[in-house]
Order: C-alpha cells, then sequence, then structure tokens
C-alpha cells in the first residue's frame, strides 16, 4: 500500500496552559502517605522468587533470555577510568565512555533476566558483581551532562551528586534488580543490598528530594522537555521500591507530582508532542509511566486517566502514524520510531480508546522478536502483558487527517 501523507506546518497563537496542576492539586503528603501502598507489601510484578509466575513464561523468552545472561557469564567489567570520562571535556568525544559504560548495565540487565526465569543461581555471582562494579562508579550519568554540576565539565565532584537521565536510569534499574533478586542477592553478601540502596539514595533519592535547582525539575515555573517525565519516572520507580521511611517516601512522591505538573501545565492542550514523534517515547510515553506507577502503587486511586489532555497525549502517537514503523517527523525527530507496543496498548486500556489499543497490538505484531532483556518497568509491562497483547486484534489506525491546532501540524491521508 502507498501512504501519501500531506503536512502543513501552520503559524498560530501560542500555545494556552492546559488545566494547572492536574496531578499534585490538592494532595498533600500525608494524603498521599495514607493512599500508597507499602514498599514492602507493593509487589507490581512477580518476584523471581515466584517460580510459577516466571516459569509459566513462553518458551521463546526463557530461551532468549537464557541464551544472552551464558553470553554474559564471562564478561570481564571493564573500569571506567577517570581519562576516559575526561574524554569528552579535552576532545568532545563522548562515545568512548559512554559505550562501556553502556555495555555495563546492558550485561547486567540480560544476567538478571537470566536468573529470573532460570531460578537455579548460576547467575548470581556476576550479577553481584555488576551491581558492586555500578555502585562504586563515581557518578551513575555521563560526561556531557556535567553542566549540571557548580564545578562544570571534567571529572564528576562526589560532594556534589546531580540527577541526570542516565543516573536516574541507572538508579532505576538497580532498584529494580534488589526488588526482582533481593534476597538471592543477601545469600551472596548481606552487604550487596545496603550498598546498593545507600548508592541509590546518594545518587538519586537525596539530592532529588533535598534540590530544587535542577532544571529538569521545572521549579519555581518553567516550561521543561522530556527530561522531566523521564527523570521523574525513574526517580519515582526509586522512591516506591528503595525509600524504607514512609514519611520520605511520601515526601518524594509528592514533590515528583509537582515537578510532572511543571511538564503538563505547558503541553500543548491538543496532546501534540512538539519534539517530534521519536521523542514521545520519552515524553508523553515517560508521563504515562509514571502514571502507570502511581496507579499501581495506589492501587488505582490516583487516576488521570480520564483527563482529556492525558488522553489527547496518547492519542498523539497514533495520529501521526504513517506505515509501517513511518511517523510525521519533525523537530529533530527521525522519520523512523518504534514505540513500546506494550505501552501503547496499555495507554490506549487505561484512556478506554479502542484505536490506540489495536495499534499497540498491530505494533506488537511487527515487531515480533522479543530480545529477552528487562530494563525496567516497561520490559516487566511487556513481559507479563504479553499473552493478553498477542490476542488483542491490532490494526494500523490509517487515520483520514490529524490536526493540532497549538502544536501548528495539520497532516491529511
Amino acid at each position: 500500500m502507498t501512504h501519501r501523507i500531506t503536512v502543513f506546518l501552520l503559524l498560530c497563537a501560542a500555545p494556552a496552559l492546559a488545566q494547572p496542576d492536574l496531578l499534585s492539586s490538592g494532595r498533600t503528603v500525608d494524603q498521599i502517605k495514607s493512599l500508597l501502598i507499602p514498599a514492602q507489601q507493593w509487589q507490581p510484578f512477580p518476584p523471581a522468587s515466584d517460580r510459577a509466575a516466571w516459569e509459566a513464561l513462553s518458551d521463546d523468552v526463557k530461551t532468549a533470555a537464557i541464551r544472552r545472561g551464558e553470553e554474559a557469564l564471562n564478561y570481564d567489567w571493564p573500569a571506567l577510568k577517570a581519562s576516559d570520562f575526561l574524554g569528552f571535556a579535552r576532545t568532545g568525544n563522548r562515545s568512548h565512555y559512554e559505550g562501556l559504560r553502556y555495555q555495563r548495565r546492558g550485561r547486567l540487565r540480560d544476567l538478571v533476566m537470566a536468573e529470573c526465569v532460570e531460578g537455579t543461581g548460576r547467575f548470581m555471582d556476576q550479577i553481584a558483581n555488576g551491581v558492586w562494579a555500578i555502585c562504586e562508579e563515581t557518578w551513575w550519568g555521563v560526561p556531557a551532562h556535567m553542566n549540571l554540576q557548580k564545578a562544570g565539565t571534567g571529572l564528576p565532584d562526589v560532594e556534589e551528586p546531580v540527577v541526570d537521565l542516565f543516573s536516574a536510569d541507572t538508579a532505576a534499574q538497580l532498584a529494580w534488580t534488589a526488588y526482582l533478586l533481593g534476597p538471592q542477592l543477601e545469600q551472596v553478601s548481606p552487604l550487596i543490598l545496603p550498598r546498593l540502596r545507600r548508592e541509590i539514595d546518594r545518587q538519586m533519592l537525596a539530592p532529588a528530594l533535598a534540590r530544587d535547582d535542577f532544571w529538569w525539575m521545572g521549579f519555581p515555573d518553567r516550561a521543561v522537555n522530556n527530561w522531566n517525565p523521564w527523570i521523574n519516572s525513574n526517580w519515582l520507580t526509586c522512591a516506591l521500591l528503595i525509600e524504607q521511611d514512609p514519611d520520605r517516601r511520601a515526601q518524594a512522591v509528592e514533590k515528583i507530582l509537582r515537578s510532572l505538573d511543571k511538564f503538563v501545565n505547558h503541553y500543548p492542550k491538543d496532546g501534540g508532542c512538539d519534539e517530534g514523534p521519536g521523542y514521545w517515547g520519552v515524553a508523553g510515553a515517560s508521563l504515562f509511566d509514571c502514571l502507570d506507577l502511581m496507579h499501581s502503587a495506589t492501587d488505582g486511586t490516583l487516576n488521570a486517566y480520564a483527563n482529556p489532555l492525558i488522553q489527547d497525549i496518547g492519542r498523539y502517537i497514533y495520529r501521526v502514524h504513517i506505515a509501517g514503523n513511518y511517523f510525521i517527523n519533525f523537530a529533530d525527530a527521525g522519520a523512523r520510531t518504534n514505540p513500546s507496543a506494550a505501552l501503547v496498548y496499555r495507554y490506549g486500556k487505561h484512556i478506554k480508546d479502542p484505536a490506540m489499543m489495536a495499534f499497540g497490538a498491530h505494533l506488537s505484531q511487527e515487531q515480533r522478536r522479543w530480545g529477552g532483556n528487562v530494563g525496567g518497568w516497561r520490559q516487566l509491562q511487556t513481559l507479563f502483558n504479553r499473552e493478553e497483547l498477542q490476542k488483542a486484534t491490532g490494526a494500523p489506525p490509517y487515520l483520514r487527517d490529524a490536526w493540532f491546532p497549538e502544536l501548528e501540524v495539520f497532516a491529511a491521508r
């Protein structure tokens, strides 16, 4: 099928503010504390000790996971040297350090998934090696984001842990590792989990709670970009899974909701992503991650899915779909992107949009291969909702037209 899309970029009036403080308005710390399921009782997914749940996964998932875990069994956890970190400040080269850094985290994910599906302890020493190695990193972010610290670019200042996209992502990865394999890590050594929790607190929970001056938070009142929901989704993960103090846990959640409102308040009322569809996965979709986590951690009490703006933020991704993995691109987004099928389906399910659910099922059929990699909330949702997604009827949306008056984009098929 040939798809001809006409796209018009129009000049219109400046976007108006959305409903102010949709998520945080009227919610005190004490109210949030009363709504949250205690950390020890909240079980959003089966931990690895729930053998029946993990063994019930399909054979293709388990085979792929174990294969990838076995490939990581002899991984040597390369050192992240100061001279590698300084490469960005000296020459502008960020790829060498980041390549080693991402490699470490990818291997840990592979090992965690393999242990969860096999459950014999075969991968635990290497998982402990990975957790320990990452805990020994002075900072979990990337050199290109060192402008967040007062000392500027160069090496990270151990006295001022700052929170960027990737330090937050690492914190959440370790939080899920502790959630899934906590007792098994304690069997390797009772000192691993306390170290892990201490580092998550030092690099994520404490600075994010104590400071209001990270620009991505949006305080006192400024427009923000995808950093806001992306980091907040990982901060929320750590607060819900790792924070042991109920008061501090509620304080973090309350602040996260206020910060998310800075993102939602300035979002175009038509739901359009001004960074393009390639960024929707870390903008509107990251907002959904936060809503999904809150919905789960409060047993459905905190629920914003009936709000028209929240609904349109989700619908944007299928309204700009062309065909296959081609989307209407602008800003610095690429023409092709691959949204998470399970996320699109679940977003559509929560806002009761059959077209979005069908699009998610369609994406699942297009993205058939399961890589066996658990990176966090989205991947676990994919894993434990896979059967429902596979049974759903998929259909591409192929809308005749789409008009985003505040984004100033019109498309016709």
